[in-house]
């Protein structure tokens, strides 16, 4: 039976799903779900991330954590941990530029994050011969705090599926995946009555804001981590640095915006990233957070336009590209502005890179 006709029934049967429990078991169905069956990146998949755009970013982000460990007194052991690893391509490209720093690839204990059976696969392809063999883990809480941690979590937070609270007329109701009499599936309200933090800014009748439970609680998790174990978590993502309304549920297939009701498991489902909530739930633990930044600044910071120019000129051939490419990851009306990048970190003294 496909999994949208095991949703409808799960729903005929017990009720209404929030958006969030929908969004997981489109994502994680153990037998159909996206990322445990099909998930496809790159320009011939779903959709593209940062790492595949250009080899800069990868490079950049592993000259991130040099700097970080360095800041952090070299220590002669430590976890380099990244959540949600793609294809690979990311830690590849920061473990080749990180050949540059002596003694950082022999103190790396390199840790994957990865729930996903055919991610881990290609993960394992791609970084079979890497200068350091990495392990995998199912979660943050299998990871010991008897060393620093530099953790990297790209594209993470907007796979973390929230609830859709929606401001009525008449007060406030929670949307819901329903089904309709002929077996379809349906978005309608469920109103509510307690258990729910109203927004302390304002909204308009129909407006919608979104609550994650999962990105809280991620953020909770890292600064915990951090606060036992020091050292500093870069997260990067879509999303907003503000809270404030919005719908920002999306399928996506083929590079194409779909409709997310149409093919449960067939589509990546993702929403923006509250980096308000994360980070705030991170400074509850105890640990330190940056503000946000566009990715294009802190790629800049980072020296993304020093890297281009010099990749440039040893391959003049190739510089249309690499300024293209460039543009797509810092320019403002690309990924520059709607991505962020914030930093979760302890102890208060360490300055975090790019901050």
């Amino acid at each position: 039976m496909a999994l949208k006709d095991r949703l409808a029934r799960e729903i005929a049967l017990t009720g209404p799903m929030t958006v969030a429990d929908y969004v997981t078991r489109c994502l994680h169905d153990p037998k159909d779900g996206y990322y445990a069956t099909r998930p496809a990146l790159g320009e011939g998949g779903d959709f593209i991330t940062a790492p595949l755009v250009s080899q800069m970013f990868g490079e950049l982000i592993g000259l991130w954590a040099v700097e970080t460990w360095h800041r952090l007194g070299a220590p002669e052991r430590f976890r380099l941990v990244e959540v949600g690893p793609g294809d690979g391509t990311l830690m590849d490209d920061a473990l080749r530029a990180a050949r540059l720093a002596p003694g950082f690839l022999e103190a790396c204990d390199l840790i994957l994050i990865e729930p996903s059976g055919p991610l881990r696969a290609v993960q394992e392809r791609r970084l079979g011969q890497a200068d350091v063999s990495p392990r995998w883990v199912r979660s943050l809480a299998q990871i010991d705090t008897d060393a620093p941690v530099i953790l990297i979590a790209n594209e993470v937070l907007d796979c973390l599926p929230a609830r859709q609270f929606v401001r009525t007329e008449g007060g406030w109701a929670e949307r819901r995946v329903g089904v309709t009499d002929d077996g379809g599936l349906t978005f309608g309200l469920v109103g509510i009555t307690g258990g729910f933090e109203k927004p302390d800014y304002g909204m308009e009748p129909g407006q919608v804001i979104e609550v994650s439970e999962q990105q809280a609680a991620l953020g909770r998790d890292l600064g915990a981590l951090l606060n036992e174990a020091t050292g500093a978590a870069l997260l990067i993502d879509y999303g907003r640095d503000r809270p404030g309304p919005g719908d920002t549920l999306q399928g996506l297939k083929r590079h194409q915006k779909v409709d997310v009701l149409a093919e449960p498991g067939e589509a990546d489902l993702t929403q923006w990233a509250d980096f308000p909530a994360v980070l705030e739930a991170a400074v509850r633990t105890g640990a330190d957070v940056t503000g946000c930044l566009g990715q294009g600044e802190f790629l800049r910071r980072l020296g993304i336009e020093a890297r281009a120019e010099r990749l440039s000129s040893g391959r003049p051939e190739a510089a249309p590209v690499i300024a293209r490419q460039l543009a797509r990851l810092t320019a403002a009306d690309q990924m520059g502005e709607l991505f962020k990048a914030a930093a979760i970190f302890a102890p208060r003294s360490l300055g975090v890179p790019g901050f």
